[in-house]
């Protein structure tokens, strides 16, 4: 079961293949503390399950009829369900996932990733964490980089609510760093950074660092390749 928690967590599977569902579902049924709550063969469907049965993970396939998974992950969250949305995407729709990232989900995996990888997955999701790493981020930020603001610009008024040391912190966690990282090249303690990045992410109304990753990219905090 999950830490704290002693009752499963609940998945909504979200694709529009069946065969595909049903290898998900043998390999998540295997889990005791993991329960297929529903399934669905579009984003339209997925977003009225999550509504009705508020799952604590929506496992969300990228390309599907109706509604892609990119609206029905926007949908979910500006509805405020406390229901996570973990993308499931192809390495050539890199495009797609940056856009689910900014519509709020919670991380991405690809089809193809091992069982384990999935499960573990699902469980850090939801748990209230992004499973994207920065590192992973940024490769795919890389591919628009000409898109994105010149950093030599004056900073956006976004950025305008955090203090130096915060934006510091935000250039660190948008480069890949971790936790334990950022305390190191800052000489503080990782407490002290993990402070920090909940304070950037409170004033910036972001739910995770993987949205702050994104943000800081958007408003050229930081340029990939740099």
């Amino acid at each position: 079961m999950t830490e704290g928690t002693s009752r499963p967590v609940r998945v909504l599977l979200a694709d529009d293949q069946p065969l595909l569902r049903t290898g998900f579902r043998m390999v998540l049924g295997a889990e005791d503390d993991l329960d297929i709550v529903a399934e669905a063969g579009d984003g339209a469907e997925a977003v009225d399950l999550a509504r009705r049965l508020l799952p604590d993970v929506v496992l969300m396939d990228i390309r599907m009829p109706r509604m892609d998974g990119v609206a029905a992950t926007r949908a979910i969250v500006d509805a405020r369900l406390p229901v996570r949305v973990l993308i499931l995407t192809t390495f050539d729709l890199d495009e797609y996932v940056v856009g689910a990232l900014r519509a709020g989900a919670s991380g991405f995996l690809a089809k193809d990733v091992p069982a384990e990888d999935l499960v573990t997955a699902i469980r850090t999701v939801a748990a209230g964490e992004a499973v994207v790493a920065p590192r992973i981020l940024r490769r795919l930020l890389d591919r628009f980089a000409d898109l994105l603001p010149d950093p030599s610009h004056t900073p956006p008024k976004t950025l305008a609510s955090l203090t130096e040391r915060e934006r510091e912190v935000l250039v660190q966690v948008a480069r890949g760093l971790s936790n334990a990282e950022i305390a190191r090249a800052l000489s503080v303690s990782e407490t002290t950074i993990k402070t920090h990045v909940g304070h950037v992410l409170t004033k910036l109304g972001l739910r995770d660092r993987v949205q702050a990753v994104v943000l800081a990219y958007e408003t050229g905090l930081v340029r990939p390749r740099a």
